[in-house]
């Protein structure tokens, strides 16, 4: 090893000890149990069924799971994984599930058995989840009761359980365990869709402690944590917080369907110290009348979506300065992370990059460009995917990958995103960047959300259109919302169609669904959201 390597690897190492020591892993405790939490990571790594077991090994009567039907601990958590681990080895096994305790209970026996674990998308149509059964070659489905549709659809041959069934298969204790895998399974989350047809991104866990370390770098969770998680668990982001929560054996609050009066009353009622979110769920959240104060709260994590900038002042100004925006992607996980005086510096900043994680804008030819130009965005890190399932994957250059979107970064290292590459808009022969459209107009009082995108045009090849939600109550009209754009912005980014409608399109994890915004038709009209 070189005296470089080591230097990073030593300096890497010494980060990693600070961190975990700040969030109580570190933390001393009865040597029996401590030797047994050792004893399960060295054996098991830290997939996340072998989490699960170094949890129940260190804390098993601490709540693991609190949600609709009660109470789990750590160590029911384990026995119960391990009797459904049984039941799928060797299997190709996709879940259909909401977030509640069967959720996590499939995902953690997928890791103990080494399976193969696919992520359905519970806003996919029927039509598009039948094709991800078929192209992913699945064995054994897992999905809840409400998507019978989904379940009779399926091919002859693939074994549907039900979240009812599960239940059957997890209860009680046999005395059985099961043993590490030979190999570890692939995990493969589906691409949100927004633009075209989900694509199955092959997230083949990796050993280590690395994804704990950046994260912990940013975020100051804590051992013991109660996190309720409000993302979903079939997406990226709500899947990597599950795993932080396991590692740091907190308590997972979990809800089955987001309503923003419930989500306040349950961070009351649990005293939930952390909440793991999409945006709009934020938005929904400060729409909620006499909204109870939340002392409980001291992280509020979003991501999936972008954050709009006033929505981020707005929060932090209901509930103190405990928001976290992460940005990423299905195929490289989380790029950078803002922190609350990140986001009262800069609230639309997308933040920096942590430990481990190389960023650039690029322009078209791969170069470099200075800070202030906007380019294409690409990033490495230790958590990049293997590949899509089809056989593609993403551009590369230098070792990095592109995430398909567009931004820059200011003089301290912040990054800026202003919309996916191939959302944006030329009109004229001018680039025009719908986010930019969408700061200004969400600047309206009036104004909850809105989404701006291009539509065709005989005379400049492309105009913006606005697709706008006013707040209850509130009036407004289309000429104020152009002169307001034309006040801050350049004369051809003004829209010259505005639309007011009662909501955007938006997919499972909040992502607004541009092709809808016009009237595109979905594949497949059944829907099992």
């Amino acid at each position: 090893m070189s005296g470089s390597e080591f230097g990073r690897r030593t300096a890497s190492v010494a980060r990693a000890g600070g961190m975990f020591a700040r969030s109580g892993l570190w933390r001393p405790g009865p040597p029996l149990r401590v030797a047994r939490q050792l004893g399960a990571l060295r054996k098991w790594g830290t997939v996340l069924g072998g989490t699960v077991v170094s949890a129940a090994a260190r804390d098993p009567d601490r709540v693991a799971i609190i949600d609709h039907l009660g109470e789990l601990t750590y160590g029911e958590l384990d026995v119960r994984t391990d009797r459904l681990a049984a039941q799928v080895r060797g299997k190709v096994v996709a879940v259909l599930c909401r977030n509640h305790r069967g959720m996590i209970e499939a995902l953690a026996a997928c890791g103990k058995a080494g399976a193969d674990l696919v992520l359905m998308n519970t806003g996919m149509s029927v039509e598009q989840l039948v094709a991800v059964v078929d192209e992913q070659s699945v064995d054994v489905v897992i999905a809840d009761e409400e998507f019978a549709g989904f379940r009779e659809a399926l091919p002859d041959g693939v074994r549907a359980i039900t979240d009812a069934e599960l239940e059957a298969l997890v209860a009680g204790d046999d005395g059985s365990r099961v043993e590490p895998p030979g190999k570890t399974g692939r995990t493969i989350v589906l691409s949100s869709g927004t633009t075209g047809r989900p694509k199955g991104a092959d997230r083949k866990s990796r050993p280590g402690l690395s994804p704990l370390t950046s994260i912990l770098s940013r975020i100051p969770y804590r051992v013991h944590e109660r996190m309720f998680i409000e993302a979903p668990l079939f997406h990226t982001w709500g899947y990597a917080m599950l795993q932080v929560a396991i590692s740091l054996r907190a308590t997972i609050v979990l809800r089955p369907r987001f309503d923003p009066a419930e989500t306040l009353r349950t961070i009351a009622a649990t005293e939930a110290t952390a909440l793991v979110a999409v945006p709009v769920m934020l938005q929904r959240v400060l729409d909620v009348p006499d909204r109870p104060a939340l002392p409980s709260l001291r992280i509020a994590a979003v991501s999936g979506s972008a954050l709009p900038a006033t929505l981020a002042t707005a929060f932090m100004d209901a509930f103190g300065d405990v928001l976290y925006n992460l940005y990423g992607s299905t195929e490289a996980s989380w790029v950078t992370i803002a922190t609350p005086a990140d986001l009262r510096a800069a609230p639309d900043t997308a933040g920096t990059p942590p430990p481990g994680t190389r960023l650039a804008i690029l322009d078209d030819e791969g170069e470099r460009v200075p800070a202030g130009t906007v380019g294409r965005i690409f990033a490495a890190n230790e958590l990049l995917f293997a590949g899509y399932t089809s056989g593609g994957t993403k551009e590369m250059r230098d070792g990095m990958i592109g995430l398909g979107d567009v931004g820059r970064v200011d003089g301290r290292g912040r990054l800026f995103v202003h919309g996916r590459d191939d959302d944006m808009i030329v009109s004229g022969g001018e680039n025009v960047f719908p986010g930019a459209i969408e700061e200004i107009i969400e600047g309206l009082p009036e104004v909850r959300e809105v989404a701006v995108t291009g539509v065709p045009d005989e005379e400049f090849g492309q105009r913006a259109a606005a697709f706008v939600v006013l707040r209850d109550g509130a009036s407004l009209d289309a000429d104020a919302v152009r002169a307001h754009v034309r006040d801050h912005l350049a004369r051809f980014a003004v829209p010259r169609d505005v639309h007011f409608v009662d909501e955007l399109p938006r997919n499972a994890t909040g992502k607004v669904v541009r092709r809808r915004l016009s009237g595109d038709p979905e594949p497949d009209s059944r829907s099992v959201t």
